[in-house]
């Protein structure tokens, strides 16, 4: 079985710059991923204020603000979808979400905040496809290193509890990993690798020179994933898409200046084979 998956981080669904809505062109984004699950991160459940400046009754033909939840205006008639309410405030709240071509037969949202100032949740949804179940995972992690290693702690407790006996597992999202310090304890410990570990990439000169050096000292490749911000000209590595029990096919970021205009993270998608 073939599912093609994506995640992304929306931004709450406005732009990085002055925070005008672009909630439309992104749902013309999403649907031209062609996926089968998306893990979307930072989406809007409610928001008061824009809900009344830019609303279905205000009639704003360039900054449309639908009158459903974000999830589920990406979802429309065709998608499951499941949220995971992270962040609450007075005028509403955002979290994360899964939009899905399977039924969604159980969901569940683990509250991972490390500290007041950060509201950080896990999203587990099961999957129920015609190969079996599959388990995801929406991650959204912290800003703070300290508190990334705990969130990730917890991360693993909940899939060694919830996907046993070496289930099919999709662990993606948000990181915020830029050093890349975690990786190689979910490998360890979950046996996932990321979707960039066994694709060969177009690498600059000095990461080529760095793979021969590591080669001739008897060392293994060192495994990177993808650059996915700021979405204009990528540079750090945030987003993440981990799997088990799965054969990566092809992985790819989508990044330039339109997918600037929509986020300040650029969307990874990957094409897998249930193996």
């Amino acid at each position: 079985m073939k599912i093609r998956v994506a995640t992304y981080n929306i931004h709450k669904g406005v732009s990085s710059f002055r925070s005008t809505p672009r909630v439309l062109a992104l749902k013309k984004a999403i649907g031209a991923f062609d996926a089968d699950v998306v893990f979307l991160q930072e989406v809007q459940g409610r928001h008061d204020r824009y809900q009344a400046r830019y609303g279905e009754k205000v009639r704003s033909p360039h900054h449309h603000w639908p009158e459903k939840a974000q999830h589920e205006f990406f979802a429309g008639e065709n998608l499951h979808a499941a949220y995971g309410m992270n962040a609450v405030y007075d005028h509403g709240h955002h979290g994360n979400a899964l939009l899905s071509g399977f039924p969604i037969s159980n969901q569940n949202n683990h509250d991972v905040s490390d500290h007041a100032y950060e509201q950080r949740g896990i999203l587990h949804c099961v999957l129920e496809t015609a190969s079996g179940n599959v388990h995801c995972y929406v991650v959204h992690l912290g800003l703070f290193e300290g508190s990334r290693r705990r969130q990730t702690d917890l991360l693993i407790n909940c899939v060694q509890d919830s996907a046993r006996d070496g289930e099919p597992v999709i662990i993606a999202g948000d990181f915020n990993d830029w050093r890349n310090t975690l990786s190689d304890c979910l490998r360890a410990k979950l046996g996932v690798v990321e979707v960039f570990d066994e694709l060969e990439r177009p690498s600059r000169l000095g990461t080529r020179i760095g793979d021969m050096v590591r080669s001739a000292a008897g060392r293994e490749k060192r495994l990177v994933p993808a650059r996915t911000f700021p979405a204009a000209l990528p540079w750090f590595r945030l987003d993440r898409i981990y799997v088990r029990g799965f054969q990566v096919e092809h992985a790819e970021v989508l990044h330039g200046p339109q997918w600037a205009r929509l986020s300040d993270h650029a969307p990874i998608v990957a094409n897998l084979q249930l193996t």
